[in-house]
């Protein structure tokens, strides 16, 4: 019987501390790459003209105001990104593959938290290639420098 509470005990200490990890995206006091284990802002040692393929949200604007992971805070009106591991001040540009716009913006936060993304957009920029009504849309990524 007693290995039964000590086990039971274990599983509520292990779900207690798990449920105190910082899983939010943005906190009045900024947060880091930690939140991206295995990651930092210099895994991608980004070379001019390498690509990547794949798809672009947008950040809503409830984050307009909120520090990003970099310590910036976020203008929805600035032409900035999310990349997981590009490192900060990269500049890129976006090319909207539905419809060939394009759009440079200059990673200053850690993101898109949905596995299947590989870049969170500005408001701004999004508008600018045309993404707002699809929320989600298939995009190339160029590393300008």
């Amino acid at each position: 019987m007693n290995k039964y509470i000590v086990w039971a005990a274990a599983l509520v200490a292990a779900l207690t501390l798990s449920s105190c990890a910082n899983s939010v995206r943005f906190s009045s006091g900024g947060h880091s790459a930690d939140q991206y284990p295995g990651r930092t802002n210099t895994d991608i040692p980004a070379q001019n003209g390498a690509t990547f393929r794949g798809m672009a949200s947008y950040y809503a604007d409830k984050f307009h105001g909120r520090t990003t992971s970099s310590g910036e805070v976020y203008n929805m009106n600035d032409f900035t990104a999310a990349h997981r591991s590009l490192p900060f001040g990269t500049t890129v540009e976006v090319r909207n593959l539905r419809n060939n716009r394009t759009v440079m913006v200059r990673i200053n936060d850690r993101g898109p938290q949905k596995t299947e993304r590989i870049i969170d957009l500005s408001k701004a920029a999004a508008e600018s290639i045309d993404m707002t009504r699809a929320g989600v849309v298939e995009v190339e990524i160029r590393v300008l420098n």
